[in-house]
């Protein structure tokens, strides 16, 4: 049986390099190659994909968010986070959004192929640098026996307090005056940083803290 296959990549060549690849293995089959989150979305209810092949930053909406829909809407549709990006935060946001692969785009080939056919199977399969990093964070999170808000910037701090209020990424952007983007990666920060899923439970853990109110 031939494992569908979606990719989502801003970048022509490297949408049109994976399909080469795939075209080499009988049992991959590519049934869409995209530049953006919201043609992916309009794409995989039409294709109804094994496996999306995703870059993290994409056209209007960056691909750990576009993850998180597809997981939540097409739980059956596995994804692969194939980037150039491999900080700890990034990794650790795609895996709590669902991703089921982590893999950097300076791996070979056959590294590709098994991250596709683990997660076909359901399984995961992490890139080996980024793996390593992972471990040394959580090392060193052992190590550290400080309470966890002492860990976050004044900047973080800040964040953490609009998040208590329910602010938007755009909504403090505009407050701090900072680009929205910069904002999102402040949240991730956090997530990783109190060890939290989402920005739910970040209010949540705030409001515990009676962090004080910013307007």
């Amino acid at each position: 049986m031939s494992i569908k296959l979606m990719i989502v990549d801003d970048h022509e060549i490297v949408r049109l390099g994976l399909a080469h690849l795939f075209k080499q293995y009988d049992n991959l089959d590519v049934t869409a190659c995209v530049d953006s989150a919201s043609e992916a979305m309009i794409k995989i209810e039409e294709m109804r994909p094994d496996v999306v092949i995703m870059d993290i930053r994409l056209k209007e909406e960056d691909g750990i968010e576009a993850c998180r829909k597809i997981s939540a809407t097409h739980p059956d549709t596995k994804v692969i986070i194939l980037t150039s990006y491999g900080e700890e935060d990034l990794v650790l946001e795609a895996i709590l959004a669902g991703a089921k692969g982590y893999v950097l785009k300076d791996v070979g080939n056959e590294e590709i192929v098994r991250a596709v056919r683990a997660a076909y199977k359901g399984e995961s399969l992490l890139d080996t640098v980024v793996t390593s990093r992972l471990l040394n964070r959580v090392r060193k999170s052992a190590k550290n026996n400080q309470d966890a808000l002492e860990q976050l910037t004044d900047k973080e701090m800040k964040v953490l307090a609009f998040l208590a209020q329910g602010k938007t990424n755009r909504e403090i952007a505009k407050k701090i005056f900072l680009s929205e983007k910069t904002v999102r990666n402040y949240v991730s920060s956090i997530l990783s940083k109190l060890n939290l899923a989402n920005r739910t439970e970040a209010a949540a853990y705030a409001a515990r803290r009676n962090l004080p109110q910013k307007n």
